[in-house]
């Protein structure tokens, strides 16, 4: 027999759903390396590799077959080619771009562990999609708001998110879009570093987050009578901010958030609230050059920077806070802590809070490779984001069913489990 690899869903798959891998017609016991490779759309290469050892039939199926060390992974680990797919230059993360196409997923066997891998015996290729059939993407325009919206397919309306991502401004569409997957009508919102948005992060109008809530609240497509919100990072902090102070909103979930307001003057109507502090003394540069700079901020709990507290006790949602307990952006389980013991001295309910040891500060949606340090725009050099691969990739995992439960239990009264089509 000539060897052959054998793919479960065969030719595409979305990016967050398992892929099934298996070789046949290998000789028994015969040792091989399968490596995969993948390029985003700036053509970076990211690559990851396994040293397997067929069975006595000549056959090889992953969620069967331990790899053997020596390779990016050991041990039985059904989608380690996906989740140790790591870039071949520096600082690289793999984020999506455009969602309308799919990530390109090459899979090849060569024979026997060496490095360089041996005699190639067979190659397969395997799309990555993002946009499930019959999901409209509707660029929104409207005022001042930059945004896209991901409406699923069938007759609405459905349960409402709008989706922030961090500091790195711009307008990532990858996470809204396979959130809408699952019955969200979700709105990505841009708030700088797009188009006529502003280009620095120096000051936040919440009028304008506002605009976005009302287009949502307003939209025949979603059900109301209010919406979720969902921010990592920076887009963390916004969504307690929105959630603080306006109306409509009833589920709030924070990935790595900080309660204080991060990086930038947040105003509305007559109020502002200063950035946290930061003291740059405290980041710590190792001897590549890459920053650690989880000890940068100061403690909101601390005068003078207890101004830059999030008065998130004013919000009228639910809060889940997702934590990475390896986070070394900031320290992410002291702020969803402390913005536990505020909610509950003002008498409010107490707020979920799922902890995953050995996550990093990038919670994304599962088998996005664990990016282990990139640049960071507002330091300007590399920084160091914590977690360890095998662990990271299982937090997402699981922290992209909380989420999910989490918003079809407070924006539809379902409880999860019920149904996962809205």
């Amino acid at each position: 027999m000539v060897p052959s690899v054998r793919l479960s869903p065969a030719t595409r798959s979305l990016f967050d759903e398992p892929l099934a891998i298996a070789v046949q017609g290998l000789g028994p016991r015969q040792q091989v390396t399968l490596r995969t490779s993948l390029r985003d759309e700036a053509g970076e290469l990211f690559q990851a590799c396994a040293r397997y050892q067929a069975g006595d039939d000549g056959g090889l199926d992953l969620a069967r077959c331990p790899a053997l060390p020596g390779g990016s992974f050991s041990g039985l680990e059904p989608m380690g080619l996906l989740w140790a797919l790591q870039p071949q230059k520096p600082f690289r993360r793999l984020v999506k771009r455009d969602v309308q196409t799919p990530f390109l997923l090459q899979l090849e066997v060569f024979e026997g562990h060496g490095d360089p891998p041996g005699r190639l015996l067979a190659q397969v290729q395997h799309e990555r999609a993002f946009l499930r059939d019959g999901v409209r993407r509707v660029p929104v325009r409207e005022g001042r708001i930059r945004a896209t919206l991901f409406l699923p397919p069938g007759n609405g309306p459905f349960p409402g998110i709008i989706d922030l991502y961090g500091a790195g401004g711009g307008l990532p569409e990858y996470r809204a879009c396979l959130l809408a997957n699952y019955g969200f009508a979700v709105l990505a919102l841009a708030f700088y570093g797009y188009e006529d948005l502003p280009k620095e992060m120096k000051e936040f109008h919440l009028e304008y987050f506002e605009e976005a809530v009302n287009y949502m609240l307003q939209h025949t497509q979603v059900k109301g009578p209010g919406i979720g919100l969902l921010g990592i990072s920076k887009g963390g902090d916004l969504c307690i901010s929105m959630a603080s102070f306006l109306k409509g909103i009833m589920a709030t979930t924070l990935i790595n958030s900080s309660v204080a307001n991060v990086g930038a003057v947040l105003r509305y109507k007559d109020i502002t609230i200063p950035p946290l502090g930061v003291n740059a003394q405290r980041i710590k540069v190792n001897k590549s050059g890459i920053a650690d700079i989880v000890d940068a901020l100061n403690n909101p709990l601390e005068a003078p920077d207890h101004q830059s507290f999030i008065p998130l006790e004013k919000a009228e949602c639910r809060f889940l806070f997702i934590v990475g307990q390896d986070d070394r952006n900031w320290k992410s389980e002291f702020f969803a802590v402390e913005g536990s013991k505020r909610l509950q001295a003002h008498g409010k309910e107490k707020p979920e809070i799922v902890c995953y040891p050995g996550a990093g500060h990038y919670i994304e949606p599962p088998f996005f490779p664990m990016c282990a340090a990139s640049m960071h725009l507002l330091v300007g050099k590399p920084v160091v984001w914590g977690g360890e691969p095998k662990a990271h990739c299982e937090a997402q995992i699981d922290a992209w069913q909380q989420i999910q439960a989490f918003f079809r239990k407070h924006l539809t009264g379902k409880p999860s489990g019920t149904s996962s089509k809205l």
